[in-house]
């Protein structure tokens, strides 16, 4: 098989890296997150040593076969406004192509810069400290990077990598984007809501006010011929990667228990095949899990006697502490075979060294969400062939590979081509309010390259107008000005404008910020569940008694002002979060996030006249520094708790259960009974008489996840001022 990359028309189902530059392509590594905005280990390098590092990367960089096409791929994107560029997986297109870009502006001295987006923040900072180290600057110089809650570009910056809601931010500040002489939609094939969106923007804009502006669609998968159709048939252009062959193999009958047939798999593996590593694809934390405890149980006693390696098994899932994340990175030393148990996680996202065989379940967990209903289900589905060939893919990254696929081939011929598009299965509620910022009044015919359903259109323009972001007369209101401007969900939106005006802002925040934050709250193992939930419940008095929202509240300040301010060292802070399954990493997140939203809302308010002169009871003072600890560090009596959980409930109205005589709830739209989490500090309290949640999910029944509780007669007060509201209008 030939080395070399080349442009062609043939598109080849798997998609391999060779070792050399595997984790420096399109998927970037989610456990290197805490890569600095200033280069290798977080230190500002000087000029010499930037240049020397540029040179030594320019030989890997040489091997790409992007590179080694890059005049033909230039002249083809010279040539168009738009192009739709398909890469295979490790081809170098996230990076060389924006550099081939940048060098081109730079030679023939154009205006503008680049913007590349991805899908994850994740991926966008990595890749911008990756270009950076080849381009020779340190990151915010020529190359720098913007996400959510995170910004490290400067005056100097012409290629900026930056997250699709980044892009869509600035779509929102100008329409014309005029700062841009390209744009560049990376993983394109994800096909997130926000991806969809700003494809439909960039049409419009094409066609109407910027005609210099050149956009590159570019994807890992076969959809190059809706891309190409949406932008009334763009080129299409294939680069081939390299490659590693990947056998497949499949089940003769179907399985009926995953866990059993994954285990069995393994051990087949470990007793037939050569060294390598071993990936399994699982849909879910409970499958893995489950995994995990019995081949770590079996594995001693079935290599006692065997000359095989033993079998050493690592989860991998969202949810899961960083620091057994890295784990599943470590060589594992003596005469061992590593296996991962993943979710899809480990699909486009991770990579894996040393994987030479993958186990495939066939399956994922997906959050679909129910319009009429307004929860979000979390379903166990088949995945698509596109999800088959990627996972298949992450056996020949290094070498030769076997894929094991627990179903039949004629289930595989079954599958979708494609996964479902995000935007057809999620709530739309805050892309339409951006659509609405931008002055697109007929949203159910814009140009959509993806429509949501009329339906999905529907239930969202409600929920808007009931969070007061829309009029009567469907047009965005003032609040709704401000709601689109703030780097969150419309609800947290409107939570934080309601806390304005009602004094206790700062310490709102506090908690959105952790609401903000994925995964802060982790899973306790099982055998020290009721230890850590105990420890949890002596730390947060007022939690126990109101909930969640106000026991993240708790935490928040024990971990920022007795700990953090007060100059403990990391390993205690990492140890207090270990001893709470709290996530270290998550909190230090926390702090990034409100010091973003402490900004936005300093410079979002600082003209609101009425908080000028009607200053409420609780300080709001962003200024006084004296004061902010103070001010902000929760005081734990009913009239504070109070006033921050009714700015809560104004934002989440709808999430209202109402206590039952038998000690169920019943939500207050649709009188269905729904359980509290058991992860909830109110698992255990059968007393409130109604709570307010800020999750709805269902697995085995309907649960209210993040719930708190709430006083009745705090229902009626905002319905009585909803009706004052309605009254003035008319």
């Amino acid at each position: 098989m030939s080395e070399s990359g080349k442009i062609s028309k043939k598109v080849h189902p798997f998609k391999r890296a060779r070792k050399d530059v595997m984790y420096f392509d399109d998927q970037t590594n989610e456990h290197n997150t805490d890569s600095s905005s200033s280069g290798t280990d977080g230190r500002k390098l000087n000029s010499d040593n930037l240049k020397k590092k540029a040179l030594d990367l320019l030989s890997i960089r040489k091997t790409l076969p992007v590179y080694m096409n890059k005049d033909e791929i230039m002249s083809h994107i010279n040539s168009n406004q738009v192009t739709v560029l398909i890469g295979e997986t490790g081809s170098g297109k996230s990076t060389q192509i924006p550099q081939f870009i940048l060098e081109d502006i730079y030679k023939s001295k154009k205006h503008g810069s680049i913007g590349v987006t991805q899908p994850r923040r994740v991926a966008a900072i990595n890749l911008a400290t990756r270009v950076a180290s080849e381009h020779g600057c340190n990151v915010s110089d020529q190359v720098g990077y913007s996400v959510r809650f995170d910004n490290s570009t400067t005056s100097r910056t012409r290629l900026k990598y930056l997250t699709d809601g980044m892009l869509l931010r600035e779509l929102m500040m100008d329409k014309n984007l005029k700062e841009y002489n390209t744009i560049i939609i990376d993983e394109a094939h994800e096909r997130t809501v926000l991806t969809d969106l700003i494809l439909g923007f960039l049409r419009t804009l094409l066609e109407t006010k910027r005609k210099d502006l050149k956009v590159i669609v570019m994807s890992a998968t076969l959809q190059a011929e809706k891309f190409s159709k949406f932008f009334a048939d763009a080129p299409i252009l294939f680069v081939e990667g390299r490659k590693f062959d990947v056998t497949q193999y499949y089940l003769p009958d179907p399985c009926d228990d995953i866990v059993d047939y994954v285990i069995k798999t393994c051990v087949q593996i470990n007793q037939r095949e050569q060294t390598g590593d071993i990936l399994c694809f699982l849909p879910g934390q409970e499958e893995i899990d489950k995994c995990v405890t019995v081949l770590n149980k079996i594995a001693q006693p079935l290599t006692k006697d065997e000359k095989v390696p033993l079998l050493v098994g690592y989860p991998l899932y969202a949810a899961l502490p960083p620091a057994q994340q890295t784990l599943i990175f470590n060589k594992i030393k003596g005469f061992k075979r590593k296996v991962v148990f993943s979710t899809n996680i480990a699909e486009t996202s991770v990579t894996i060294p040393g994987i030479r065989y993958v186990v495939d379940s066939g399956l994922r967990k997906v959050k679909v969400w129910r319009h009429q209903l307004g929860l979000a289900t979390l379903l166990t589905v088949p995945i698509s062939q596109a999800s088959a060939m990627q996972r298949s893919g992450r056996a020949g990254r290094e070498a030769d590979g076997k894929t094991f696929r627990l179903y039949r081939e004629a289930d595989f011929v079954k599958l979708p081509p494609q996964s479902e598009p995000e935007i057809v299965r999620s709530d739309v509620t805050s892309p339409l309010l951006m659509l609405k910022k931008a002055g697109v009044d007929d949203i159910v015919n814009w140009t959509w390259f993806e429509n949501p359903g009329k339906n999905a259109i529907a239930m969202g323009l409600q929920e808007l107008y009931q969070l007061g972001a829309l009029d009567d007369s469907g047009h965005i209101t003032e609040k709704g000005e401000q709601m689109s401007l703030l780097p969150l969900q419309p609800h947290l939106s409107s939570v934080l404008i309601s806390a304005n005006q009602n004094g206790c802002l700062i310490k709102v925040i506090d908690i959105v910020s952790c609401l903000s934050v994925e995964n802060l709250l982790l899973n306790p193992p099982a055998e020290l569940r009721d230890e850590i939930n105990e420890q949890r419940l002596s730390l947060c008095n007022n939690g126990s008694k109101y909930g969640d929202l106000i026991m993240m509240k708790e935490l928040f300040d024990v971990y920022f002002y007795e700990l953090e301010q007060n100059n403990k060292d990391s390993g205690e802070r990492s140890e207090w979060c270990k001893q709470l399954a709290i996530s270290y990493r998550g909190f230090k997140n926390v702090v990034k996030v409100r010091e973003q939203l402490r900004m936005y809302c300093k410079k979002l308010f600082t003209e609101d006249k009425s908080q000028k002169k009607n200053k409420k009871k609780f300080d709001t003072n962003f200024d006084d520094e004296e004061d902010e600890e103070h001010s902000s560090k929760l005081k734990g009596n009913q009239e504070e708790i109070t006033a921050i959980l009714k700015c809560f409930l104004s934002g989440f109205s709808k999430n209202v259960a109402i206590g039952m005589p038998d000690r169920s709830y019943r939500t207050v739209t649709t009188g269905e009974t729904i359980s509290v989490h058991p992860s909830s500090m109110l698992f255990l309290n059968k007393n409130c008489p109604g709570i307010m949640y800020i999750e709805y999910v269902f697995t085995t029944k309907s649960y209210a996840r993040n719930v708190s509780r709430i006083e009745l007669s705090w229902l009626q007060e905002l319905l009585n001022t909803s009706s004052a509201v309605i009254k003035e209008k008319i």
